[in-house]
């Protein structure tokens, strides 16, 4: 398992450079002058001398190879720059923004595994029953519905109608209910349907037939053998959701006025603010890439053959 861990992490270094340098092109190659918007946003009239100044001061009149390196070696002492809007240093901005964010995901990840679970179960042991058919109802709803529209009717059920929730911004717990009720629904309707769909294949495997005939009872079978050995998958799917809750907090976030990071992020992109998506980007693929260095271990730690048929390769 050690060695397991090791190989995985080690995995990880490759796949944060390419990261890197994809973000570091994208946002070079887009369309439009960073030194135009640099002064834009401090409002300085863009004259030829100002342009040339603007982009000796930024770096852009070196090769792209060097502006790389130069960016990723004050990234890697945790200096992205400062705001070209306010002024501050980027990181600091984007963790004071972060917490926000990750208590939206993790509210949303809480309601997604605490509502697919016990219904993907609950339709897969009450097969074409009412259950059932509500539970895949529910499921197909929640696939097809965009999480941005399923956020305006929360607002105008629960907030305009009821008056029951506040519409929007962060406070008590009554603040991130219709927010992470939002972002979890794609994934506890996909997670529903997974989970239904393993439990109904493991339920004619083998080894649930010789449970079954060494006189277990059917309670341990269902969940010692068809339920544990329906997890594996859904725990793949899990570090998969946790990227579609962080992208999609930025839809959300905007819809509720929740002063997250993703928030913070769509106003840099209005006003091309080039350090702060870079430091975005950069800060939130790589808690993605560690959530799925996570899920791998739980998935290695559900399922032995994993690690061990890593060790052999």
């Amino acid at each position: 398992m050690f060695r397991y861990i090791l190989r995985r992490i080690g995995m990880l270094i490759p796949i944060l450079f390419l990261v890197s340098v994809v973000v570091f092109l994208m946002l070079r190659l887009a369309k439009g002058d960073p030194a135009m918007a640099y002064l834009r946003l401090s409002n300085i009239p863009p004259t030829t001398e100002a342009l040339e100044e603007a982009r000796y001061l930024l770096g852009l009149d070196l090769p792209v190879w060097e502006q790389y390196l130069r960016w990723i070696g004050k990234a890697l002492q945790g200096d992205f720059g400062v705001s070209w809007v306010t002024g501050n240093p980027v990181l600091g901005e984007i963790l004071y923004y972060l917490p926000a964010t990750l208590k939206l995901t993790a509210a949303a990840l809480f309601l997604t595994l605490a509502l697919s679970i016990p219904l993907g179960v609950l339709a897969a042991l009450r097969k074409d029953g009412p259950i059932d058919h509500v539970t895949r109802a529910f499921a197909f709803v929640g696939v097809s519905m965009p999480s941005f529209w399923f956020a305006y009717l929360l607002i105008f059920v629960f907030a305009v109608t009821f008056k029951l929730l506040p519409p929007m911004g962060m406070g008590g717990v009554s603040h991130i209910i219709m927010p992470a009720m939002a972002l979890a629904l794609m994934s506890t309707a996909i997670n529903i349907r997974f989970l239904r769909a393993n439990m109904l294949e493991n339920m004619h495997a083998r080894s649930v037939l010789y449970a079954r005939a060494r006189g277990l009872s059917e309670r341990r079978v269902i969940w010692g053998h068809v339920f544990r050995n329906s997890l594996v998958p859904v725990v793949t799917s899990i570090g998969m959701h946790l990227g579609e809750l962080i992208g999609g907090a930025v839809v959300v976030e905007m819809v509720f006025a929740w002063p997250g990071v993703g928030r913070y992020a769509v106003m840099a992109i209005y006003n091309r603010d080039f350090p702060i998506l870079q430091c975005f980007l950069l800060v939130m693929t790589s808690i993605f890439v560690l959530c799925n260095l996570l899920v791998d271990i739980l998935y290695a730690w559900i399922d032995p053959r994993i690690r061990l048929q890593g060790d052999r390769s």
